[in-house]
């Protein structure tokens, strides 16, 4: 079943599917954050606000298929949330990656976040907490046609994706997104666009990647 979108999460808090608990990710984020398990979230692994969550795809769901792919498509079309995308990029996935790449963040307009295993992917929840817990804490409206409410979480993750392109870090990443807005713009960029923002170097290591 399709239940994303019907947890309610306490301020602070990260919910995690139940198939998660006692994996690594798990472990790590004990004492760090407010951890609590559910069954019956569905396509979703960890929700860390009301509007945002977590969908994590790890190097065997790459390995063995599309299976992941319909998934992602399914949390698209029945979630209004903002969705996530952690995936592992591994020596084993490594191959794998660019086209999930291009899938979740060109034809689905997700964000991804790639990480090298599930410690790093702790890691990573942890941060992304502590801007849903400041986004909060603003109590702004949670009105989902306030389109310039939706990059400030975007925001500091799309700026851990940008700096995981060879030659990209966080001067060159902040200078790209200040630029074009978002991932999917700077995606479609071209090599004339970006030797503009970052010079001949690095926008040909951009393009090419």
């Amino acid at each position: 079943p399709v239940t994303a979108g019907s947890i309610a999460v306490p301020y602070g808090h990260v919910i995690g599917n139940e198939k998660w608990r006692g994996s690594e990710v798990a472990q790590r984020l004990q004492g760090k954050v407010r951890l609590m398990f559910e069954d019956g979230l569905g396509l979703v692994d960890f929700h860390l606000s009301n509007r945002t969550c977590i969908l994590y795809i790890s190097e065997a769901d790459l390995v063995a298929g599309d299976e992941f792919k319909r998934r992602l498509v399914r949390f698209r079309n029945a979630s209004n949330l903002r969705g996530l995308v952690i995936v592992e990029k591994t020596q084993l996935s490594d191959q794998y990656f660019f086209a999930v790449q291009k899938f979740v963040v060109l034809e689905l307009g997700m964000v991804v976040l790639p990480v090298a295993n599930q410690g790093e992917a702790s890691q990573l929840i942890i941060q992304l907490v502590s801007f849903c817990v400041r986004e909060q804490s603003k109590d702004q409206s949670t009105n989902p046609f306030l389109r310039k409410q939706r990059p400030q979480l975007a925001e500091p993750a799309a700026f851990q994706a940008v700096q995981h392109i060879p030659g990209v870090g966080k001067t060159k990443a902040l200078l790209l997104l200040e630029h074009f807005g978002s991932i999917h713009r700077l995606c479609n960029a071209s090599l004339s666009e970006l030797e503009q923002v970052v010079g001949q170097t690095a926008a040909q290591q951009i393009y090419t990647f």
